[in-house]
């Protein structure tokens, strides 16, 4: 209740209106403190099409991040959640992208699927949450299928001096340490073009494993769920400035799924 009343004090004082958003300070291609990634980008616009002035709290991207920030009202907004997240009011999605293989473009291994029997000769990366967290739906869909024997697991919130938690597990398949790694797209596509080796990326397959482990996400503005103005608000500016979104999106390669 404090932080959501300091909150409304710093909006309504001072310059005018302000547009309150958590993003994380070193989460390429997402968004760090010199605010150089696709959702650092999209708040900007965003602010500067409802006339107010951008405020980022930094808040690492870590468990709690949706509890502590939003939930404790220390922002209005997150850039860049799942629409099906249930913990806040999402707006409509402004890209829709999906989990990724990332292997060696030479290493003769295109068109896996997760039912491609030659997973079951190959060292696999994954990314995990830990014994406390649900993991990725690429980890539970290796399991379903008992292929954990050759699976090498990626804490899937790093680092935090990294520069995202992707980069160790893309950058092991350029190294050759593994042999394929299921990654979600963006992050994916962010570090496979930063890579001195060429590396194929190609949609996880199918999308839906078992009716329960999706491969592909809409990803919307997280809004606080008592702000039903603001989250109509954003999705208005979502509209107006949909062809400008879109270039941000294909700025950061981001892989687009059907209807994305």
């Amino acid at each position: 209740m404090r932080s959501a009343l300091i909150l409304a004090m710093l909006m309504l004082g001072g310059c005018g209106r302000t547009l309150t958003v958590c993003a994380d300070p070193n989460n390429m291609p997402f968004s760090n403190r010199r605010g150089e990634g696709l959702e650092n980008k999209l708040a900007q616009l965003v602010a500067r099409d409802i006339g107010a002035e951008l405020r980022t709290v930094w808040w690492s991207q870590r468990r709690g991040w949706l509890r502590n920030t939003l939930g404790e009202g220390r922002c209005q907004a997150w850039m860049g959640v799942p629409s099906s997240l249930e913990a806040v009011a999402t707006t409509r999605p402004y890209y829709r992208s999906t989990y990724v293989f990332v292997t060696r473009a030479g290493a003769g291994l295109a068109g896996l699927t997760l039912d491609d029997p030659r997973l079951r000769d190959l060292d696999i990366g994954v990314q995990l949450a830990g014994d406390d967290g649900a993991n990725p739906p690429p980890a539970d869909a290796l399991a379903r299928r008992r292929l954990t024997e050759r699976v090498r697991g990626y804490m899937l919130y790093g680092d935090p001096r990294d520069a995202d938690s992707a980069s160790a597990i893309v950058g092991d398949v350029a190294r050759g340490e593994i042999d394929v790694a299921l990654v979600w797209g963006p992050p994916a596509a962010w570090h496979a073009a930063r890579s001195p080796v060429p590396l194929r990326l190609e949609p996880v397959t199918p999308w839906m494993d078992a009716g329960r482990w999706p491969m592909v996400f809409d990803i919307s503005v997280g809004v606080a769920r008592d702000d039903p103005e603001l989250r109509r608000e954003i999705d208005k500016s979502l509209v107006r400035n949909r062809a400008a979104v879109a270039r941000i999106v294909q700025q950061y390669r981001v892989p687009l799924a059907p209807g994305g």
